[in-house]
């Protein structure tokens, strides 16, 4: 019953809290003054992922829009075209998922401003990006040969399989960016509230 749920929930958070100290804190501040700036030049913020991470970039567009930003989710039906100046905030553990890789390469012929969140500088995401954010995390599967030797050693797989800890890690790193946006833009939680959607669908 539940015979690894504390075990993984400890693997997921220790690493969450170890992630801080492998944050460069200057990409912090050049993706917060980005984002800073395009709320007071009122330029768009469009966000881009797939999959879980997709999910967390939606997450992240909803607390900048809570914020007042004009912040959208590329590949929603109403996600206006991307212009020059405006903002787009790719995430891709791997830095090599094609669809965000693409979406990066329209942005930066459209003159958009391009921040990758990623695992990795050396990826074409990042070689793209005007602005890399490097967050870490275990983006990618053991190969075959790199299972049958854990299984000859004994070692088994994480706890936190496929993506997880980048995800995760990301979500929290995006709500921490959204809390020192908060202060800057000298927003408090009731005037966001007036943002939160107050039409719920059951």
């Amino acid at each position: 019953m539940v015979t690894y749920f504390k075990q993984a929930y400890i693997e997921i958070s220790t690493f969450i809290a170890k992630a801080l100290e492998k944050l460069n804190l200057e990409e912090v501040e050049k993706f917060v003054k980005s984002l800073e700036d395009a709320y007071k030049t009122n330029k768009k913020i469009l966000v881009v992922g797939v999959g879980r991470s997709g999910l967390v970039g939606r997450a992240f567009a909803m607390r900048l829009r809570h914020l007042g930003a004009r912040s959208y989710v590329i590949g929603e039906t109403i996600t206006p075209s991307v212009e020059e100046g405006d903002l787009v905030v790719a995430i891709s553990g791997s830095g090599a998922t094609q669809i965000i890789v693409a979406v990066a390469e329209a942005a930066k012929k459209m003159k958009a401003k391009v921040v990758a969140v990623t695992s990795y500088y050396d990826s074409p995401l990042a070689r793209l990006a005007d602005l890399v954010v490097y967050v870490p995390g275990r983006t990618k599967l053991a190969s075959m040969d790199d299972y049958f030797a854990r299984q000859i050693l004994g070692i088994h797989e994480p706890l936190s399989p496929l993506g997880t800890l980048f995800e995760d890690t990301a979500m929290v790193f995006l709500d921490a960016v959204i809390a020192e946006l908060m202060k800057r833009l000298g927003k408090n939680e009731s005037e966001m509230a007036k943002r939160h959607a107050n039409i719920e669908i059951p």
